[in-house]
């Protein structure tokens, strides 16, 4: 039963934003074209990842909801270098964050928590960026008549554009993964003790990176952490501390991790990580060594109410269940799709390089125009391609490559 609470709790806190995550990556697919999203972030260097950091400073996005607007920018035409800079510095802090920040902890951590989201997002965006081969080919592969193209759509058929992708295409694109990072992170949030730093003593650098080890892996909000760290700070541990959960605890969870490695790969994903663990300790001792210490000063009378009480209010229970009727949708939705059937006409193919819902729609539609296709299902989460009728295998791969795809051997 606590699994079970601890599951809906974490649903209701992360639902508003996971939605709204989606709307925002389904109108910037439909509303801002990809030569423009690449002209101002297909950059490697500084100017690019500050242009989306400070993009992502203000949006009210958590780990989880900040990813489908990272995976849209991503495929839209965004640098592995700018997409690190926004993922790394959209879930640390927000308005409403910012607000909520200053009310409970003071102006100082209002002023701190944002600056150190810019620098460790900009770090990370530039170390991903010089990791980067010249001539890296990019992850996802969009073809040339997508939706957000088309010229001369009108505005009510573009919103139903940006519906579709943020709500059914990015859904099925990344929801299992988005299931199991959630429950991942429900076991930690269960199985480790809620006196786990209080036991650590007073020693502020052993003390971050407990607090590192344990916030990084498991969902915390960017608001919903400010009365975490207040209680930290209550129970005698460091400003400094404080602010390594502020920043480590919102900007990675086991999800995000996972996703980002799929989207850009597990280098990018490892430099993002490292950036927000370093950023954070970092951050953290300066707080500790250089800054005043009447500066972070708390009392306890604006100790809030701890994020981990189970209260489910309506909104927030009306998101999760519309968030979990768009994954039930899809998983239904794959699983009727997957009707052909295995007759001695049927061949199987592998596609590597789909990472994405038109990725898997441009396999489909090359294949489909293969002479001898009767018919021809494309599943993007194994990246097998089931085909069937009487086309030859050099047909398949030459279409496949065409469309700027290939087969495994």
């Amino acid at each position: 039963m606590q699994l079970v609470n601890t599951l809906l709790f974490m649903l209701n806190e992360m639902s508003p934003y996971i939605l709204l995550g989606f709307l925002i990556a389904g109108l910037l697919h439909a509303f801002v074209s990809q030569p423009t999203m690449a002209r101002h972030l297909s950059g490697t260097g500084f100017r690019s990842v500050t242009k989306a950091a400070l993009f992502g400073i203000p949006l009210p996005l958590c780990s989880c909801g900040v990813l489908p607007t990272a995976i849209a920018l991503r495929r839209g035409g965004a640098s592995r270098a700018a997409s690190a800079s926004f993922l790394v510095a959209t879930p640390q802090t927000g308005v409403d964050s910012i607000a909520a920040t200053w009310s409970l902890l003071g102006p100082a951590f209002a002023v701190v928590r944002p600056v150190a989201a810019l620098v460790t997002a900009m770090f990370a965006g530039v170390a991903v960026g010089r990791s980067e081969s010249v001539d890296e080919p990019s992850s996802c592969t969009v073809s040339p008549d997508a939706e957000s193209q088309e010229p001369g759509k009108s505005f009510m058929a573009k919103c139903l554009s940006a519906l579709r992708y943020g709500f059914v295409d990015l859904v099925a694109s990344i929801g299992g993964w988005l299931v199991a990072g959630l429950v991942i992170a429900a076991l930690i949030t269960i199985y480790v003790p809620d006196d786990f730093f209080a036991s650590l003593g007073s020693n502020p650098l052993i003390a971050m990176i407990a607090v590192v080890i344990v916030a990084v892996p498991m969902y915390v909000c960017a608001t919903g952490s400010i009365p975490i760290a207040l209680s930290l700070m209550l129970k005698g541990l460091s400003p400094g501390t404080a602010l390594v959960l502020l920043m480590a605890g919102p900007a990675a969870n086991f999800a995000s991790f996972t996703l980002i490695s799929r989207e850009m790969g597990r280098k990018a994903a490892s430099i993002y990580l490292g950036a927000i663990i370093i950023g954070a300790i970092a951050f953290g001792l300066t707080v500790d060594y250089l800054m005043p210490a009447s500066w972070f000063s708390v009392v306890s009378g604006g100790m809030a109410e701890s994020c981990h009480h189970v209260h489910f209010e309506l909104f927030p229970t009306i998101c999760s269940a519309i968030l979990a009727s768009l994954l039930i949708y899809s998983f239904v939705r794959r699983r009727n799709n997957n009707h052909l059937e295995i007759t001695d006409m049927t061949q199987n193919y592998v596609i590597k390089g789909m990472n994405c819902p038109h990725c898997e729609a441009a396999v489909t539609k090359a294949i489909k125009g293969v002479e001898g296709v009767e018919a021809v299902e494309v599943d993007l989460g194994t990246g097998r391609a089931t085909v069937q009728g009487s086309p030859s295998s050099e047909a398949i791969a030459s279409a496949v490559r065409a469309a700027g795809f290939d087969l495994e051997n």
